[in-house]
């Protein structure tokens, strides 16, 4: 009998949603790559579900992850954001959410978007085509690769904080750069379909 989804998202309403809805397809709008790369940060030492269940929270307190708005964050806004329950209460994180704004805008001074920098990780032609894994159980999903290593290195090269191998992993995953659906879910399929031409 085929599953309906990946294992992990069986667990309650709000991850089968993500799974069946966003987790694997091809990201390329900059405010959401943005937004990925904060919350993959904060889910650091937390379960996915707990980052889910704050989202809504989290656009509301950083501006709905305008990038050059949250870069003018000043100590005393962040701060105040660590008092606010809706969040994750980290001061590093907090903090290192309006590092990363300024870090993530320097690149796109640099590359024209963060999207055409993030995707050469994975596609170094520019065509950014996801890569298509083919994993029999979650249990085999490595939690690194090869190319999160890089692109780790990388980002905290540019200033970036949270951004260890373990999270690029997790926000390569979110954002579809890799299709890490296990071949019975029925996502995979679908998101083999979902490639830029």
């Amino acid at each position: 009998m085929k599953i309906e989804r990946c294992l992990w998202a069986t667990k309650n309403p709000l991850d089968a949603k993500y799974h069946d809805q966003e987790w694997g397809v091809p990201l390329h709008d900059d405010r959401l790559l943005f937004e990925f790369l904060i919350l993959e940060g904060a889910q650091a030492g937390l379960s996915w579900s707990t980052v889910l269940a704050k989202r809504e929270n989290y656009r509301k307190a950083f501006a709905n992850f305008d990038v050059v708005k949250v870069s003018t964050f000043d100590d005393k806004k962040c701060e105040a954001l660590l008092l606010d329950v809706g969040l994750i209460r980290n001061r590093l994180k907090i903090f290192g959410t309006v590092k990363n704004a300024k870090a993530f805008i320097a690149v796109q001074k640099e590359f024209g978007s963060f999207d055409r920098f993030i995707w050469s990780f994975v596609d170094p032609s520019g065509r950014q085509t996801p890569i298509q894994n083919k994993w029999k159980s979650m249990g085999d999903v490595p939690p690194q690769t090869e190319m999160s290593d890089a692109m780790c290195k990388d980002l905290k090269k540019r200033g970036f904080t949270f951004v260890g191998s373990t999270i690029c992993y997790a926000f390569m995953q979110a954002t579809g750069m890799v299709n890490d659906h296990v071949l019975d879910c029925p996502r995979h399929l679908e998101l083999q379909h979902m490639v830029r031409k």
